[in-house]
Order: structure tokens, then sequence, then C-alpha cells
């Protein structure tokens, strides 16, 4: 500001001058916002943004419920004589304990396995749906970039090549969906890759846990 520039009290002051007169001055003040970025992509930006919201919402909501699940599977692991029934593995431990001890091992299995299988659906759900969005994103991006070169052509075939202010609507439309499409899927597939992760060490405990106690039926029956 030329205010600051005359009240400034030191020995040296720096200040900008502007060679091409005011030009790229004015540049500057129509460069566009963040907002106004986003609203040049249209409703399908509105609609990629919107996905990738809802989906990183989603799945902190899954990674909340992993955690505590994993939480409690490991207090439970500390006590497995006392199987509670708010855990995965509480649950595989009751229909151990609860099985008749003469049981022959190969129903114990079906048992521990039928067991196991029953909980994969809540250590797994969420997790095709965030893997969809992931890859819908950048669909999305592709379909705007589409339309939004429909629509510069389209500028072309009216008004020709003349005035390129006719085509920069097509073009930024093109241009910033792609954008955002790729914006939204890549911590879509982070948050994918470290829910599934989970996921998968939760299940391997199950596994192991379910291995370990047809183990030692086995070797109790020997």
């Amino acid at each position: 500001r030329v205010s600051e520039f005359y009240n400034n009290k030191d020995t040296f002051s720096s200040v900008f001058i502007d060679p091409t007169r005011g030009v790229l001055l004015g540049l500057s003040s129509q460069s566009p916002s963040v907002i106004d970025r986003v609203k040049q992509g249209g409703l399908i930006g509105y609609i990629i943004i919107s996905l990738a919201m809802a989906g990183l919402l989603y799945a902190l909501f899954i990674l909340v419920y992993m955690i505590k699940t994993n939480s409690n599977v490991k207090q439970q692991l500390k006590n497995v004589d006392q199987p509670l029934s708010g855990n995965p593995l509480g649950r595989i431990l009751s229909v151990y304990q609860h099985e008749d001890k003469e049981v022959d091992l190969e129903t114990l299995e079906m048992k521990l396995d039928e067991a196991v299988l029953k909980e994969l659906p809540a250590l797994e759900r969420g997790l095709s749906l965030l893997k969809l969005l992931a890859a819908v994103a950048p669909l999305l991006g592709l379909l705007g970039t589409v339309t939004g070169m429909i629509a510069t052509f389209q500028s072309i075939t009216l008004f020709g090549t003349g005035d390129p202010k006719l085509m920069a609507g097509g073009i930024s439309q093109a241009l910033i969906t792609t954008v955002l499409g790729l914006v939204a899927a890549i911590p879509l597939l982070f948050m994918h890759n470290i829910v599934s992760s989970r996921s998968r060490e939760l299940v391997q405990i199950l596994d192991q846990q379910s291995a370990g106690l047809i183990a030692q039926k086995a070797q109790k029956g020997l």
C-alpha cells in the first residue's frame, strides 16, 4: 500500500513497480480464487466434491470402528479364558467353550469356521464402497472433461475461433473437473488402504485363534 510506504520510518523500504503500467496488476486482480475454480467445474465438480467429502467421512467412521474393535480384541487376547460378547474374538471363544467337550475335531472346526465367517461382514463393511468411490471420482472428472470439450467445440462452431474467451468456459470445466477427480480419488485410496489393512489384521487374529483352538482340541485328544 502507498500509505504504508510513506508512513514507513525505516531507512529503506521495499516497493513494487509494475513496468506494464497496470496491466500485470489488472491480470493479478482477475486471477480466480479456489472457490471460483470450483465453480468453474459446474455441476459435475460439485458432485465430485460431495462424493469425496461423504467418502472421507464414511472412511473415518469405519476407521474409528476398526480401531475400537482392534482394541477390544487385544484386550480379549490378554484374557482368553473369559470371553466377552462385545468383540469378535470373544464371540468365537464363546462358541468353543459352549461346545460339547466330546464333540469331534471336524465338527468343532466347522463350528469355529462358521463363527469366523459370521464376523467377516462387520469387519469388511464399507470397504467395497470406499473402493467404488475412489474409482468413480476420476471417472466423473473424465466425464466433466468430455462435457467441457463438447461445450468448447460448440462455441467454436457457433462463434469461430476469433475470441478465445468464448472457449475459456468449456476448457476451464474440462481441466477443473479432471483435477477435482484426481484430488478426490487420492485420499479415498489412502483411506481404503488404511481401513482394509486394519480389517485384514483383525481377520488374521481371528483365524489364528481359531486354528489355535482346533490345535488345542487335537492335542487334548491325543
